[in-house]
């Protein structure tokens, strides 16, 4: 199977693609992040995943923007919390199908269902909702099981480790505790 991994950092991906790999699937990598703010925590993020990638021998393409711009036009509208998070995963949705779609992959998934910090069922309705309009395969799969032994190693690895999901609004929450 020809399938697109959307990363959004190299932590969440490294048991997304053990997991892909022993299922038989050698994913193909895209970082396009929009929301995730400063640019300083943007390059930090992007850098730890090429380092990542080259060593786990994983292509990865990178959005040619950085994209803080698009993400907040599109957020503008609802900043509340479950608003503001749909929209940031469908934007992401609609760039990994697209991409998927125009370079011949027969799937996607993406390592945001890593995570227990987002909204699992609001990411995988926008994926597949995504996938519907570029006529290519959302490959679901639930990864939350392996989060903690990705962060562990992540950590003997030494890659970055961020402590928000990227977004200001996300950043603000964390420290103000506010959802």
């Amino acid at each position: 199977m020809n399938t697109l991994l959307h990363v959004c950092c190299a932590p969440c991906s490294i048991m997304c693609v053990e997991s892909l790999r022993l299922e038989g699937v050698e994913p193909s990598g895209l970082f396009d992040n929009p929301n995730i703010h400063p640019f300083t925590e943007y390059r930090a993020r992007r850098d730890a995943l090429i380092d990542y990638a080259r060593g786990a021998g994983m292509e990865l393409e990178v959005a040619g923007e950085y994209g803080l711009r698009r993400f907040v036009e599109a957020v503008s509208a609802d900043l509340r919390f479950g608003n503001r998070c749909r929209t940031c995963y469908a934007l992401r949705a609609e760039a990994a199908a697209a991409f998927a779609a125009a370079n011949g992959f027969s799937s996607f998934t993406t390592t945001l269902l890593i995570s227990p910090y987002q909204n699992h069922e609001l990411l995988r309705q926008e994926m597949e909702q995504a996938a519907g309009r570029h006529a290519v395969e959302f490959l679901y799969r639930d990864f939350r099981p392996l989060f903690r032994e990705g962060q562990r190693r992540a950590r003997e690895m030494g890659l970055y480790m961020q402590k928000y999901c990227g977004c200001v609004f996300s950043e603000e929450e964390r420290y103000n505790k506010v959802k």
